[in-house]
């Protein structure tokens, strides 16, 4: 087991990553929390079924009390009714401000359960064991979290940092193909706007992660909550650097809500976003036509879309956009491309945006 530490103060912590260590998550709660007798579990109807009595063995064994605690699988789920349910469950099982709240899931999961432990009765010792990629690299280290309105995806959230994170890499064996493709979305996010040598090993390993070697898994993971630790670190709440970390999510975000997040994980949604970013990027001459052409081929190999469908009209985009969170004085503060492990950004309005939505990066086509 590798620990990644997270430095934030007195709201610092560990990042545990290995091969199997899912058996270890009492322990190393009952470590931190040595009297509490306690704790929840929030997951979904899919990955309940994998690791829900997996999980609660280890507690059992570290001497909890588990409260178990499910959600319909998806996107659409993570929403203030759903989030309502997770309220009546936690006050049914008595669940006290002294009791953990363990997200065991995916970015779905995570962000909702991690809502719910920062507002519930003020606060709840929260603890990420994210069971995807995507959440591995990205939505399970930082302390977002949130929930989707219908006017746009997490406009109602806080940052709220885990007092623990538990990533066992062989959950990824039972990820259906398309959610691991997703998170790999996440990862080549990380290499191109903070690191060249991650977008380097990508390009030459590619087959090898995307077949789930595990040495290779396990380092990548680590390096991606590496970077993403020395991004939270310098910037916790977003006020100006952490926003490289939303690179193709501008427009990303906006295709989930334009397709009412059905058609797309968001890690495809991001791919596409990233294409687009460093079609802007290009048109705007902020980078090279080989760094736009690197990006969006290693986006292709790794068998993600890169082309936004016509079926996805200006007029649904340019509503997610404006709605996005991050607009500020009307505008938003896009992440663009320079090279490989270099950003800046561009402060732009939604129509501004979309009038690059041309050349290649839309088509007639429906994705996914």
């Amino acid at each position: 087991m590798e620990i990644v530490t997270v430095n934030l103060g007195s709201r610092s912590y560990s990042i545990c990553i290995g091969r199997g260590i899912l058996a270890n998550l009492g322990r190393l709660l009952r470590e931190q929390h040595p009297t509490v007798s306690r704790v929840a579990v929030v997951t979904d109807s899919v990955v309940g079924k994998i690791y829900r009595e997996r999980v609660v063995a280890a507690l059992t064994t570290a001497g909890f009390d588990t409260w178990v605690i499910e959600i319909p699988a998806g996107e659409e789920h993570k929403n203030l009714a759903w989030l309502a349910f997770l309220y009546d469950k936690l006050i049914e099982g008595r669940i006290e401000r002294r009791s953990p709240l363990i997200a065991l899931g995916g970015g779905v999961i995570g962000d909702i359960t991690g809502f719910a432990a920062a507002t519930f009765q003020r606060g709840l010792p929260f603890v990420q064991v994210p069971t995807t990629l995507l959440a591995q690299v990205d939505a399970s280290v930082g302390g977002k979290t949130a929930v989707n309105h219908s006017a746009g995806k997490n406009l109602i959230g806080a940052f709220y940092q885990p007092r623990l994170v538990v990533i066992d890499v062989e959950t990824l064996a039972t990820l259906p193909r398309r959610e691991f493709l997703a998170g790999v979305a996440e990862v080549i996010k990380y290499g191109v706007i903070l690191s060249p040598d991650l977008f380097s090993l990508l390009e030459e390993q590619l087959p090898a992660l995307l077949h789930l070697t595990p040495a290779l898994l396990a380092t990548v993971v680590k390096t991606c909550c590496q970077l993403k630790a020395l991004v939270v670190e310098e910037d916790e709440t977003e006020g100006d650097y952490r926003a490289i970390l939303n690179f193709g999510h501008t427009l990303g975000h906006a295709i989930e809500s334009a397709s009412e997040y059905k058609l797309f994980r968001h890690g495809e949604a991001v791919a596409m976003g990233m294409a687009f970013a460093v079609h802007l990027s290009h048109q705007r001459g902020l980078c090279s036509a080989t760094t736009k052409e690197r990006v969006s081929r290693l986006l292709k190999r790794a068998g993600l879309p890169i082309v936004i469908p016509k079926t996805l009209t200006r007029e649904s985009l340019l509503l997610g956009i404006e709605a996005d969170k991050k607009v500020a004085g009307g505008k938003v503060k896009f992440v663009c491309i320079e090279e490989i492990g270099r950003t800046r950004f561009d402060y732009l309005t939604a129509s501004e945006i979309l009038g690059y939505l041309r050349g290649g990066t839309q088509s007639s086509g429906g994705g996914h």
